[in-house]
């Protein structure tokens, strides 16, 4: 960021002198394990080729996903992020792990940042090694959250959770439910409420004009389990069928629901109108959905868990495919329109917005559109680079 300032010298013969004082960038280290990933970094190098701020990333080596059963090794694609490899304990557990005291000070040493910018939970240990590193140096103390559902800490880790919300300077909360769940755990600070990164415009871009299809393709993306509320999407097949009209079922994913749910398909006679895909290597996800008339996300609250965001959503907008989505979790505030929402649980509901897309191309277009209007104006890494920025900005230079 620049900021110039003009001082005139008060002699009627001397020119005024033009003074230029340059503020240096920000610089601001992340620390989560989710950037081991190099495809999850696009926010950060918007952030970076934005020139606003210069970003060191402190992120596990390597990375073992348990829930995957797969060992990610750290990609650097982005020259412009300054990497710092660490050795981290209890590798994989993403609520529990460290990393090395020597690992976390080197980097600090070596970046000297002016922000601790940390996306793990507020209760996640490796939070509040970082909150403690913040203390130790008075470095602001910046936390991204997904977490939407209350939860049952014993009182140690309740204490280490009050000790980072009484750290951080600003939270980050991925949802709307979040950012009220920090304010019933007593966080009395700022909170911005945007996801923990965008979509690429440039691998999710519009999708070509297609030549019409006799059948209208309706797609799914994601996990073959309860909450997702597949079953739902095929009691709505079924009464669309029923009224006559023409369509497809394409499933792209798997999960430990999918022989139940072939067995649902069966029981609601509609076998012969499913696609099933299994599951789509992410390089291949934009090539699938861009087959899509529509992607549902029919998803469901249960005792443990409700949608965190969907980012499959402002994917699919990005591409101009057109979404429809429950009440569940964030889905609405992501979608933003009450036309394509349908109450959790009632495919009924669901059924009739899917009639409307398919007997209604007009509308159809209209809703293309919209979505990839919504993610340019809020989801591109770019965007939400822009908002990082402006939230450290203020927290360093608060406004009066």
């Amino acid at each position: 960021m620049v900021a110039t300032k003009i001082e005139s010298i008060p002699t009627s013969e001397a020119e005024p002198e033009i003074t230029s004082t340059h503020q240096p960038p920000l610089r601001v280290l992340f620390v989560s394990h989710t950037y081991v990933v190099g495809v999850n970094q696009g926010k950060l190098a918007a952030i970076a080729q934005s020139g606003q701020a210069t970003l060191g990333l402190l992120v596990p080596g390597r990375w073992q996903a348990q829930s995957w059963k797969k060992r990610f090794d750290l990609e650097q694609p982005y020259p412009e992020i300054r990497y710092y490899p660490a050795q981290v304990f209890f590798n994989g557990k993403t609520g529990a792990y460290l990393y090395s005291l020597w690992s976390t000070l080197q980097a600090i040493r070596q970046f000297r940042p002016d922000i601790l910018h940390v996306e793990e939970e507020v209760f996640s240990l490796s939070t509040v090694q970082m909150a403690i590193v913040a203390r130790l140096l008075g470095k602001p103390l910046v936390v991204f959250g997904w977490e939407n559902l209350d939860r049952r800490f014993s009182p140690l880790r309740h204490w280490l959770m009050q000790f980072v919300l009484n750290t951080a300077k600003l939270i980050i909360a991925g949802n709307q439910d979040g950012k009220q769940l920090l304010r019933q755990w007593g966080y009395t600070g700022p909170i911005e409420v945007m996801p923990q990164m965008g979509v690429d415009r440039n691998l999710f871009a519009a999708a070509p004009v297609r030549e019409p299809e006799t059948e209208f393709r309706i797609g799914y993306m994601g996990r073959l389990v309860y909450e997702k509320g597949v079953d739902l999407l095929f009691a709505a097949a079924r009464q669309l069928r029923e009224r006559g009209l023409q369509f497809r079922l394409i499933l792209c994913g798997s999960g430990q629901d999918e022989a139940i749910l072939r067995q649902e398909a069966e029981k609601w006679n509609i076998s012969d109108l499913i696609t099933w895909k299994g599951k789509v290597p992410h390089a291949d996800v934009p090539q699938e959905m861009s087959r899509f008339d529509v992607l549902v996300l029919p998803s469901r609250t249960i005792s443990t868990w409700k949608e965190q965001f969907g980012h499959v959503l402002i994917e699919a907008m990005s591409m101009g495919v057109p979404v429809v989505g429950s009440t569940c979790g964030e889905i609405p505030n992501v979608i933003g329109r009450s036309d394509l929402v349908f109450p959790e649980g009632h495919s009924e509901a669901l059924a009739v917005i899917l009639e409307r897309m398919i007997e209604d191309p007009d509308w159809h277009q209209e809703i293309k559109q919209y979505g990839i209007a919504r993610v340019e104006a809020h989801y591109t890494h770019e965007r939400i680079a822009e908002r990082l920025v402006a939230q450290w900005s203020e927290l360093l230079n608060p406004t009066k």
